[in-house]
């Protein structure tokens, strides 16, 4: 079975973990902005070395868009567990950690974390209880992995149960539409996955493989045109993208940053971060 559906289904299956994990992970304090690290340049390099991108499974690396919280997903014991930190009086501490039921994206304004096919809510200083998206989107024919939400609620998440693509719903006149397939541009390829939306909609960035990558899954982006349809698939080339896996991309909400996820070894998947500014150097070439 190809690694990369391996991958998939190892993820997917954190779906259906019925427990959570109580084994604690003891963390260093950091001090300053972006959990203490020194912003990356504009080639990719791993966040966090020896704490948050080990020599382990770690996954999933995204800040709240108030950049005073991160999280990341990691196997702790038998579970995948999303362990969250939170900035205050300018030192980062673990504030909580808690059962993987599918990737964590938010809301542009921070106030909803998206789950797959759930979602919670900011309540007091924490999160309410996982709550259903509604049933244009909780529906079992779809394979949700990561959903991601623009400012105007339109959504885009992936669906491996309908055969490795990415779907998208938008709300009109204050009814979420049924979920469609996006066109062939997007929807090409293998192991076509974990769609970002900008919160302006104005591009998406996911990961595919594809014939004019560089061996392996390579993340894409697509920037909207002004007729409103997508334009072609660009690869981010050689200083965001390897010969090894590359996905899960997600952009900080200042615009400042890219963040993903790469495969250094069997068993061995880091959390890697780039100057985001190759977005822009994309979107003048297209």
């Amino acid at each position: 079975m190809n690694k990369h559906r391996i991958t998939k289904i190892v993820l997917a299956s954190a779906l259906i973990v019925s427990a959570y994990s109580h084994s604690e992970t003891n963390y260093p304090s950091f001090d300053g902005p972006l959990m203490g690290q020194k912003a990356p340049g504009k080639v990719a390099e791993p966040f966090a070395p020896g704490i948050i991108s080990t020599s382990e499974w770690e996954v999933e690396g995204v800040f709240a868009p108030s950049l005073n919280e991160f999280y990341y997903s990691k196997q702790i014991e038998d579970f995948i567990t999303v362990v969250g930190f939170r900035q205050e009086n300018n030192v980062w501490k673990q504030y909580t950690q808690f059962k993987r039921r599918g990737e964590v994206t938010f809301s542009p304004d921070g106030n909803r974390m998206y789950m797959a096919n759930g979602y919670k809510d900011r309540e007091g200083d924490g999160w309410s209880e996982r709550k259903s998206l509604g049933p244009e989107i909780d529906q079992k024919e779809w394979g949700i992995m990561r959903l991601s939400a623009s400012s105007n609620e339109t959504y885009v998440f992936d669906d491996y149960k309908g055969g490795d693509v990415i779907r998208i719903s938008q709300v009109i006149d204050g009814v979420r539409q049924t979920p469609v397939k996006m066109p062939k541009q997007i929807n090409s390829g293998k192991w076509t996955a974990h769609p970002f939306i900008a919160p302006d909609e104005s591009y998406i960035i996911w990961d595919s493989e594809r014939p004019d990558g560089f061996g392996d899954s390579d993340l894409y982006i697509s920037f909207k045109q002004n007729d409103g349809t997508w334009g072609k698939a660009i690869n981010m080339g050689e200083t965001v993208n390897s010969d090894k896996w590359d996905a899960y991309a997600t952009v900080t909400s200042d615009g400042k940053y890219l963040m993903f996820n790469r495969s250094i070894s069997k068993g061995n998947i880091d959390i890697y971060w780039v100057d985001a500014s190759i977005i822009d150097t994309l979107r003048a070439k297209q």
